[in-house]
């Protein structure tokens, strides 16, 4: 006879991994041994401290929050939604469970003998990894103290943990303190003292490690008398100590300080204990170097129901933002966490903004974001810029229908101001009538201004031209992107017309190699790193782009990526537009961060030499690109 419910789950387990990978027979089997759990809200699969269950789990409907329980607060650390596995402890320690997993709506749950699945742990590599990557993405605690007492957060995802580990090694301590088996307690803790440092590793003659001694080694062993000060390090170190090759990455770390119970992991040079010591890896260290986890960021995002919440969240993502500026990710990578996001952020206020209308919207619509955001590159929170396009309605019912999604736009924005995207000056947002309109009405508008260039025409098309739906319907957006490309292609003026606007950007250097400043107002002697120098990267990026028709790429970084493809001839000056606005991008973000700004304007006297020649060397590729553009377009006739 069949088994029905066994065959049903199986058809769920096998869109998720890693049951996807496993065979059709062995599925079933595991299937036919599941328990199907009805979790009610708030109720616990697990507490922390308990003892692992004989089986974990994954979460078949609703949502499972994952909690870590300190000082009298609870502290979530991940979500786990349809498809995600959880109580993994059972598969790799068989220990209590280090925080609590309990419903944060009405769930079901399926669970999963560890005696069924562990023979296809140890016969699956790809399953092995799964399990072993899933659970050290969760398996972290939730924050640290640092020798200061600060918290530190510490949600790393899997799917960070693996970007990051290929992008490069961890970082570990180069110098570590070290002393010698026969070196008093008395005199290694001076030396402890006045390296500012929690430890020292016990090495021998040939400086392979032989124990650690730690400031908890001191406090258990030394100050409750059990030893004298005068004992020797051979008589209180912890040994043997944990070692591996300096090529470790995040998960593995993860891994081992959990595996072991360790605290520190010794680097030495083949990875053994009979090996020189080269470095030493702390829990504090791994954990200084991760901020909070994206994906539970965005996971938290769709799940607030008050916008005020979602704040907090973006103030997460500053922090987020300043760890990995100063591990210095890539940009790429950096613009694609903080814009994933942003994006989470702006829909779910779209979201709870529907939720407060009287009504269902009238007729489909799409919210666009443009400029820096409808590129991928906004990483600082600047002014708002965005709009919206709806369907087309008779004529009778235009005014109503606007005034619908007006009155939706005046939520979103406000929301979004109340989030921190401050409204933007010029009122380019979707609660002014001028960009809320029927798809039909933004067709016309888009060919106005490509048909009769203005100098107010090409200013706004700069902007909108660069625009990314986050919501609603893609086939209208499609629309207007075939209008721009049609244009693009009946009037060479218009794209003449956006590279005299990118040569006529004011330029960064006067004579002498001097900084030019701004003359006068609010931000005078200060630089404008925006105007004077990444604008006409941008621009050229995007004019290049239109100019060769290569549609669905906004970001300036791509956009120079497949410049290079396309003319390989001037493979080397768009490699150089892209290196000098990955260095500009960073440096502006760094200086936002540092004086709670945009990073716009930017003090001369605040910078070092060093820093003004970096900025120097990112300004040779402006000439360049504007002198491609000036002979591709023939510019000087239209100046």
């Amino acid at each position: 006879m069949k088994n029905t419910i066994a065959e049903r789950i199986q058809d769920f387990l096998k869109e998720f991994p890693p049951f996807d990978i496993l065979k059709k027979e062995e599925l079933l089997a595991i299937s036919g041994q599941i328990r199907v759990l009805y979790v009610e809200k708030g109720e616990h699969v697990f507490k922390q401290d308990t003892l692992c269950h004989d089986e974990f789990y994954i979460v078949r409907e609703g949502a499972v929050g994952l909690y870590r329980n300190t000082s009298n607060e609870e502290d979530l650390v991940d979500i786990c939604d349809a498809g995600d596995l959880f109580g993994l402890r059972i598969m790799i320690i068989k220990k209590k469970y280090r925080m609590s997993a309990k419903a944060d709506e009405e769930s079901i749950v399926y669970a999963i003998p560890g005696q069924v699945f562990e023979p296809l742990i140890e016969q699956n590599i790809k399953v092995n990894k799964f399990v072993l990557s899933t659970f050290a993405s969760h398996a972290r605690h939730y924050y640290t103290e640092t020798e200061k007492g600060n918290r530190i957060d510490n949600t790393i995802s899997i799917e960070v943990a693996k970007d990051l580990s290929e992008l490069r090694s961890i970082t570990y301590r180069k110098k570590p303190l070290t002393c010698l088996s026969d070196d008093s307690v008395e005199v290694i803790a001076k030396k402890m003292t006045a390296r500012n440092t929690s430890y020292a590793v016990v090495v021998n003659e040939d400086k392979y490690p032989v124990g650690i001694i730690t400031d908890i080694d001191l406090r258990a062993k030394v100050l409750t008398g059990t030893y004298a000060i005068g004992s020797l390090a051979s008589e209180i170190m912890t040994s043997p100590v944990i070692t591996y090759a300096k090529k470790l990455t995040v998960a593995e770390a993860q891994i081992a300080l959990i595996k072991h119970d360790v605290n520190h992991l010794c680097i030495t040079k083949d990875g053994t204990r009979n090996s020189k010591l080269i470095g030493i890896l702390s829990e504090h260290d791994l954990l200084v170097s991760f901020g909070n986890n994206p994906s539970v960021l965005i996971k938290e995002a769709k799940r607030v129901k008050k916008t005020q919440k979602l704040r907090y969240i973006r103030t997460q993502v500053k922090k987020l933002l300043k760890t990995y500026l100063d591990q210095d990710i890539p940009t790429p990578h950096l613009l694609h966490i903080i814009s994933e996001i942003n994006e989470a952020l702006i829909i779910r206020v779209i979201e709870l903004a529907l939720d407060e209308m009287k009504t269902a919207p009238p007729v489909k619509f799409s919210f666009l974001v443009l400029g820096s955001q409808g590129r991928g590159e906004q990483l600082l929170l600047t002014d708002q810029d965005n709009a919206i396009v709806f369907e087309d309605v008779d004529d009778k019912d235009y005014k109503t229908t606007q005034n619908y999604f007006l009155e939706l736009a005046y939520k979103i924005t406000k929301g979004l101001h109340t989030i921190g995207f401050e409204y933007c000056p010029a009122e380019m947002m979707a609660s002014n009538p001028r960009w809320c309109m029927s798809v039909s009405n933004w067709e016309s508008q888009f060919k106005d201004w490509m048909i009769k260039p203005t100098e107010e025409g090409t200013l706004l098309s700069s902007i909108f031209f660069d625009f990314q739906c986050v919501f609603g319907d893609t086939v209208m957006v499609d629309k207007l992107s075939k209008v721009v490309f049609d244009g693009v292609n009946k009037s060479n003026r218009f794209l003449g017309m956006l590279g005299v606007s990118a040569l006529q950007k004011p330029s960064p250097l006067g004579f002498f190699n001097r900084f030019l400043v701004e003359q006068n107002g609010e931000h005078k002697d200060s630089f404008d790193i925006k105007s004077r120098a990444m604008m006409v990267l941008i621009d050229a990026a995007r004019i290049l782009t239109l100019h060769h028709n290569v549609k669905s790429i906004n970001n300036t970084l791509k956009r120079y990526e497949k410049l290079a493809e396309l003319e390989p001839n001037n493979a080397a000056i768009f490699e150089s537009c892209a290196k000098a606005f990955r260095v500009l991008i960073k440096f502006r973000t760094r200086q936002g961060l540092l004086h709670n700004d945009s990073g716009r304007f930017i003090d001369l006297n605040t910078l070092t030499k060093e820093d003004k020649l970096r900025l120097k060397r990112c300004f040779r590729p402006i000439r360049d690109i504007q002198e491609i553009l000036r002979v591709r377009f023939q510019l000087k006739s239209l100046m």
